[in-house]
């Protein structure tokens, strides 16, 4: 299995490139098919890198040095560029012209001459430790945003659709995702606590959002906890969806505990529910093995607002209604009998109903035979 993190073989290799040149060839090769990345880029990353190392310990940020690294020999040149003076000042960035040859050297004061130092890091030893732990910084950052890159330009034209994915490995806050042989992260805060992760599982991940975050660069946001993750996993079951015969009116989650969907159709003849749930049930139960068992409930859609009411408040049986619309207030009178299956467990069902309608719901609760005391009841926020 291929290691997850910017750590373990990447590391490895990355010091088996610096402590022997000689095979650098064979470590491109190696963090290439691991992080599939192509050769090129990681030969312009480590460039880039040794380029970094090398003026931090041995000139200066202005100093102007360029790096090649020859992938067919191996062979790593660096040269720095100075400009020839009658009197140094700065070391990094000027040469004598008595240290460059004088006259016989061709060059004149005010010339810039480039000048082959590559034998400064001949050895580990040489490059110094602090160098070898800055090129180490780059290339690790370097790789990073190149993989954030190629993630996002391969999830750029997926935004808000549902992507098949692998569970390659497991951690405390995250898990580690194979799409065509690239690694995605679906963080904890996006994890359905009702999902049961295994490497070699297949599961359907929802895209949330693609997009160029200033800050930390390219960004790919899937998620199993967004409602939107329900409404595309029955687009992609319904005919009646995707033709527009049947359209989803409204959607609350609770996810890993319910679900609940408001459907409608202006044919008459179509059950909308009846599409969703599928011959058999066969459609839902699809969906409710996708979401690790989560409960879902299908209405069809009403314009009778008190019957919607009822019908969003099933199991439970509800006697009364009264709508306030100007303060987005339902009050439903219940018998004590069926207050618990209106609430559901910790008041999940009446507050999944609420967010369904727009309402806030109150209740008030009466005894089941000729009491006129009742107590009314809030939700549990």
């Amino acid at each position: 299995m291929r290691s997850a993190r910017m750590g373990g073989s990447f590391f490895t290799n990355f010091f088996y490139f610096m402590l022997d040149l000689q095979n650098i060839q064979s470590a491109i090769d190696i963090i290439s098919a691991e992080k599939k990345i192509p050769k090129e880029k990681l030969v312009e990353i480590i460039e880039h890198a040794i380029k970094t190392a090398y003026k931090r310990d041995f000139a200066s940020k202005d100093s102007e040095v360029n790096v090649h690294l020859d992938m067919n020999t191996g062979k790593l040149e660096i040269s720095i560029l100075k400009e020839v003076v009658e009197e140094v000042e700065d070391d990094d960035l000027e040469i004598s012209y008595e240290e460059i040859g004088g006259a016989d050297s061709g060059y004149e004061i005010g010339d810039m001459v480039e000048l082959d130092v590559s034998d400064d890091i001949e050895s580990f030893d040489d490059f110094g430790r602090i160098a070898a732990q800055a090129a180490k910084n780059v290339i690790v950052q370097k790789i990073g945003e190149t993989e954030k890159e190629k993630l996002y330009h391969l999830f750029k034209d997926k935004e808000d659709t549902i992507v098949g994915m692998r569970v390659e490995l497991v951690e405390k806050n995250r898990v580690i995702f194979d799409y065509n042989g690239n690694q995605v992260v679906l963080p904890k805060s996006e994890q359905n606590s009702k999902d049961r992760y295994t490497p070699g599982q297949r599961m359907q991940l929802y895209v949330r959002k693609v997009e160029i975050d200033e800050t930390t660069g390219p960004r790919v946001v899937l998620s199993r906890k967004d409602k939107e993750l329900v409404v595309k996993l029955f687009e992609n079951n319904t005919p009646e969806l995707e033709e527009g015969v049947v359209e989803i009116v409204s959607i609350a989650r609770m996810p890993g505990i319910k679900t609940k969907i408001i459907v409608a159709s202006d044919d008459a003849d179509i059950d909308p529910a009846g599409c969703l749930i599928g011959p058999k049930g066969m459609r839902v139960r699809t969906i409710v093995d996708e979401l690790f068992g989560e409960k879902i409930d299908i209405l069809n859609y009403t314009t009778n607002k008190e019957e919607m009411v009822r019908r969003a408040l099933v199991p439970g049986v509800v006697e009364k209604i009264e709508i306030n619309d100007e303060n987005n207030i339902i009050t439903a009178t219940v018998r004590d009998s069926e207050k618990a299956k209106v609430l559901g467990r910790g008041g999940t069902n009446i507050n999944i109903a609420g967010e369904l309608l727009g309402y806030r719901i109150n209740l008030v609760t009466i005894e089941d035979e000729n009491s006129p005391t009742g107590n009314e009841t809030k939700p549990a926020e």
